[in-house]
């Protein structure tokens, strides 16, 4: 990857860029299988890097980014161990970038506007659900977050009872779809849990659970009532997430400039046309979404951040820095 320029609007050019998709080997087990995904990067990443590099044309870099965390520890040690045999084999710097940092950032790619600053930024992926205040780059307060279910790991869950196959986010959205073309109105909703709490935080547990003492008390498999019970969910789900934000926005006041959503599920069809009608109300706000390819885990957010972390902080790149994989990495500023 080049990149240069201002943090608010960088010059990125991705050089090479390979990808091994692990979702066919994971879905029987209805989610990421850690020792599985452990051996699978050990085996994929040499063959990636060799393609990456034959199809940048190059090898010669300024520093190597890699993820520290969050995430699943032992698939977190297999890269930091590869990147750290390569900054040595290169003589480069390896430089550990948080995860949600790098979402935040994603947003920057293929970018037409600069990126305002302070910003609200609300990340949801299969692992996490925060609403952080990005003060400056660098700079950040995670001010609300899930107490349990993130809420893509929530669709994934209420995917397997609805008997479809993994990843589950889009599979529910599909049938969540066809049940708004067919009826207006459903019979029944399914509660918004901590919609009305004083706080910021969000709980998806409680929801998945009414899903599944609905289906138990339905007895029904049929497709119209699948459908039913997709958008009934995706509904829950989403209002959630939009009057979290709107009350984060309030609170916040004047100072939030942008918001910022990212993460697979900001992929989410229902969720983003919620988020359009959302800033519609905040006119002085600005929403960014990343371009679909990225809105899941990526290497380029990560190397946008890194970008943003050595452009800040230059000093580390002339330190031999300890990189430890920390599976419940927050963000700080």
């Amino acid at each position: 990857m080049e990149i240069d320029g201002p943090l608010e609007k960088p010059n990125i050019k991705v050089l090479g860029n390979s990808l091994f998709s692990q979702v066919h080997l994971h879905e029987k087990y209805g989610g990421v299988y850690p020792n599985l995904a452990k051996r699978e990067h050990e085996k994929n990443l040499p063959p990636l890097l060799e393609k990456t590099i034959k199809e940048a044309g190059t090898s010669d870099v300024d520093f190597i980014a890699v993820t520290a965390g969050p995430g699943l520890e032992p698939a977190l040690w297999v890269g930091i161990g590869f990147a750290i045999e390569l900054g040595k084999k290169w003589n480069k710097p390896v430089v550990p970038i948080d995860h949600m940092e790098g979402h935040i950032y994603s947003v920057l790619y293929e970018a037409r506007d600069t990126l305002a600053l302070p910003a609200l930024a609300l990340l949801v992926s299969g692992g996490h659900t925060e609403l952080v205040e990005v003060k400056d780059f660098g700079h950040y307060e995670i001010i609300g977050q899930t107490l349990d279910d993130a809420v893509g790991e929530a669709f994934d869950k209420v995917a397997r009872m609805l008997g479809l196959p993994y990843p589950g986010g889009p599979q529910i959205s599909k049938l969540a779809a066809a049940s708004r073309l067919r009826i207006k109105d459903l019979e029944f909703k399914l509660p918004r849990p901590m919609l009305h709490s004083k706080d910021f935080n969000f709980s998806y547990s409680g929801l998945k659970t009414a899903v599944l003492y609905k289906l138990k008390a339905e007895g029904r498999s049929d497709q119209e009532f699948r459908e039913d019970m997709a958008r009934a969910f995706e509904d829950a789900a989403v209002e959630v997430l939009i009057e979290k934000t709107r009350r984060a926005l309030i609170k916040l006041g004047d100072t939030v400039k942008t918001l910022i959503v990212a993460g697979g599920v900001s992929a989410n069809t229902c969720l983003t046309g919620e988020l359009e009608r959302l800033v519609s109300e905040f006119p002085e706000i600005s929403l960014r979404l990343p371009i679909k390819s990225l809105s899941t885990d990526n290497a380029v957010m990560i190397g946008i951040a890194a970008f943003i972390k050595a452009s800040r902080q230059p000093e580390i790149l002339k330190q031999e820095l300890e990189i430890r994989a920390s599976g419940n990495l927050a963000l700080t500023s």
